[in-house]
């Protein structure tokens, strides 16, 4: 009764008063999705990424019709273990909310969205807006993590689902059209949105996207997955019919080709605003399109996060020194643009189910999935970045990718 207790004055506003703190302003984007907390500290970060998923916060003592949820304190001690260390730090934390399928239908009818694949072939799904489970469990959360509770620690940016114009994949709703996948997440962002600034006036709520632009992932059908720039042109106009509020971008610029690690390299991006993918070598492409009329809040641009990229390692002689080059290449890339806020990098260890990426900062250990065994080139030039060390370090890996300069 105490956990009904807390969330039912959590949901109704009432457990503290609203977080007035402006959005901090840190000195650089240096970020990474983090997976050791000391080690993140040591690299100088200060912007960090945690996944939460929901579907796990969801225990089975609630009584949904009720609006009433009892949560996994287990699971929310875990994560404060993440987040308190890295906010006490000064470091500004983003999560990831994630709905993983828990394949127990009576959890997931509360949770997913009831559209969502039956057969449950899709990694994360949509969620569910017609019950009270969403709103509840971000309001929940964003009360925690919202200052009132320096015990917890301290949240400001909420990324909501994963690469939503992918829906097929990673937001699954079922085969739907572009009207219909943006209809349904512009729902839940705005639940978010309004859960999280009943806590915290000042904290931001982010699109997360993957990196195509004018079309949409190869070989699957309209119905599955959209153009990156349709979807967030589709967004924008519906946030504005219902309501504009203060949505934010989360952009993922893999290069075109995730097994190929030389970003300068992409041949079939362009500087255009039809350009089919928009990676680190063409990113320019998105805050120009953000400064749209109709894309603005209160006259201003949308901010944007890079909240997930990573340089695959090739098993060559020259592997580790191509995916150090194309670090400082997005690096110096991102420099200019004062609307990107952060660039957090994917992963922090080699992963061993990343469909043969090996993005890490370190390797995996033998025979595990993402044990840390040894740091690459890219560590000490990840520790660097930000530093009056960088320009020696960024400059020495130029000839690398066969530039003249950095802004070629």
């Amino acid at each position: 009764m105490r956990h009904l207790l807390l969330l039912c004055l959590a949901f109704a506003g009432f457990a503290s008063a609203q977080n007035t703190d402006p959005f901090p302003n840190p000195p650089n984007v240096k970020g990474i999705q983090v997976q050791m907390t000391d080690d993140a500290l040591a690299l100088g970060i200060h912007h960090a990424t945690i996944n939460v998923n929901i579907t796990a916060l969801y225990s089975p003592q609630s009584k949904p019709e009720a609006g009433e949820f009892v949560w996994n304190q287990g699971y929310l001690a875990s994560l404060d273990r993440q987040i308190k260390p890295l906010s006490d730090a000064g470091i500004i934390v983003y999560l990831i909310i994630i709905a993983y399928p828990s394949k127990n239908p009576a959890i997931d009818a509360v949770v997913l969205h009831p559209g969502h694949r039956q057969d449950y072939k899709f990694t994360v799904g949509a969620v569910n807006t017609a019950n009270r489970f969403f709103p509840a469990v971000i309001g929940m959360l964003a009360e925690r993590w919202s200052s009132a509770h320096p015990e917890h620690g301290r949240v400001w940016g909420w990324i909501i689902g994963n690469e939503a114009n992918s829906h097929f994949l990673w937001n699954n709703l079922g085969l739907a059209p572009l009207e219909t996948a943006v209809s349904e997440y512009e729902k839940a962002v705005r639940l978010a949105h309004e859960a999280i600034r009943r806590h915290s006036q000042q904290a931001r709520v982010y699109l997360s996207f993957d990196h195509h632009w004018s079309i949409g992932m190869h070989n699957v059908s309209p119905q599955e997955a959209t153009p990156g720039r349709d979807f967030l042109d589709t967004f924008a106009r519906l946030a504005r019919e219902r309501g504009d509020f203060d949505w934010n971008v989360a952009w993922h610029p893999y290069p075109e080709d995730l097994g190929n690690p030389r970003a300068w390299a992409d041949k079939n991006v362009t500087h255009a605003d039809d350009t089919i993918k928009v990676t680190f070598k063409n990113l320019d492409v998105l805050p120009k399109h953000l400064e749209k009329s109709e894309l603005l809040y209160q006259g201003k641009p949308r901010r944007i996060i890079l909240s997930e990229q990573g340089f695959h390692t090739l098993l060559t002689p020259d592997g580790e020194k191509l995916q150090a080059a194309a670090y400082a290449y997005a690096w110096e890339k991102i420099q200019p643009m004062p609307t990107v806020d952060a660039f957090i990098y994917h992963r922090h260890v080699d992963h061993a189910h990343e469909g043969g990426l090996r993005l890490g900062l370190w390797r995996n250990a033998p025979n595990s999935v993402a044990d840390p065994h040894s740091k690459k080139l890219i560590y000490e030039l990840f520790k660097k970045a930000g530093t009056p060390e960088w320009r020696t370090a960024a400059d020495t890996l130029l000839p690398v990718t066969g530039l003249k300069a950095w802004n070629e």
